[in-house]
């Protein structure tokens, strides 16, 4: 499933527990997540949480938002066995 968030185009490539609700994503998402390879949603109390993720290539990248590292954000700064989901930007063709 594809989704267009402001000017950029995402693709949903994971989800756990039905975790995306493409309406809260509208509403919580902003331009700061331009620059990031993928998002990553989470739920705790209700509420949606989102995280920009990088490839290593990207000159954002740090070990903070490494997306090397999602299965150890998964596990230690989400809720236990909370919804959750990653969108994966979709490349512009060169035209």
């Amino acid at each position: 499933m594809k989704i267009k968030l402001e000017n950029t185009e995402w693709e949903l490539t994971e989800e756990y527990k039905d975790g995306f609700d493409e309406e809260a994503v509208k509403e919580r998402y902003t331009d700061y997540f331009e620059p990031y390879d993928f998002i990553i949603g989470d739920w705790s109390y209700g509420k949606l949480r989102l995280k920009g993720f990088c490839k290593k290539i990207n000159k954002i990248c740090n070990k903070l938002n490494d997306i090397k590292y999602k299965e150890e954000y998964i596990k230690d700064l989400c809720a236990y066995e909370c919804r959750w989901f990653m969108l994966t930007k979709v490349k512009e063709e060169k035209k």
